[in-house]
């Protein structure tokens, strides 16, 4: 059993991703971990990621507050969807992934995707 407290979770910085906090809490410099990572997000009010895609599959679960998810595959119209409190999102490998938080209030996110991409 590997044990994480949040006030020891490491911090860590992902490119792309403004006025957010990312902690690591399992996984990769947070602990040992065969096949996933977790990790928590506070977006503060305006705090958003662009519109990129990434070769992992990304799941992630609102803990807390509201964010609004933008996903667009290859060839696609973009589609947009407002998350609460224990909705969840998914997003396959290379779909563009964005997250905008445009409340006043900071929102609460976990995030949970594979260590490695997808075998060719």
């Amino acid at each position: 059993m590997h044990v994480t407290r949040i006030d020891e979770a490491p911090e860590y910085v992902a490119p792309n991703h403004f006025d957010m906090r990312c902690l690591r809490l399992q996984g990769r410099e947070a602990g040992p971990a065969v096949q996933l990572w977790l990790g928590l997000s506070i977006i503060e009010p305006g705090g958003h990621t662009l519109l990129d895609p990434s070769p992992m599959e990304k799941h992630y679960v609102v803990l807390e507050g509201e964010l609004t998810l933008v996903g667009e595959v290859e060839g696609a119209a973009p589609e947009r969807a407002v998350l609460r409190p224990l909705d969840t999102c998914r997003y396959a490998p290379g779909e563009k992934r964005q997250l905008i938080n445009h409340t006043d209030r900071a929102a609460r996110v976990l995030l949970a995707m594979p260590l490695h991409p997808p075998a060719p």
